[in-house]
């Protein structure tokens, strides 16, 4: 993105972790679902959701409480929002 000249805020999700309320808007403004934004090679996914038949609620705590989990970028631009991976997927947001 500063390649293409757009400005934009970075939100470092450790030190500010979301809630799962916010996940769960956010997601939502995506069309996502937490399981389609889980980093499934990171040892939290094996303990604490691996094997595991948690409902949605249930895996936005578990995302809240370990942010490891969740996949990066996540861009939000006005009302919408997309998994920039790969970023090709920021020019369904208008961003080149």
């Amino acid at each position: 993105m500063t390649a293409s000249n757009v400005e934009f805020e970075s939100i470092n999700y450790f030190e500010e972790p979301f809630s799962s309320g916010k996940l769960k808007q956010l997601l939502h403004s995506a069309g996502l679902k937490p399981h389609d934004v889980l980093r499934t090679k990171e040892a939290a996914y094996k303990q604490y959701v691996a094997g595991k038949d948690l409902s949605d609620n249930q895996l936005l705590h578990v995302i809240a409480e370990h942010p490891e989990l969740l996949q990066r970028p996540i861009v939000v631009s006005g009302q919408k929002a997309v998994l920039a991976r790969p970023a090709g997927k920021l020019a369904e947001l208008g961003i080149k």
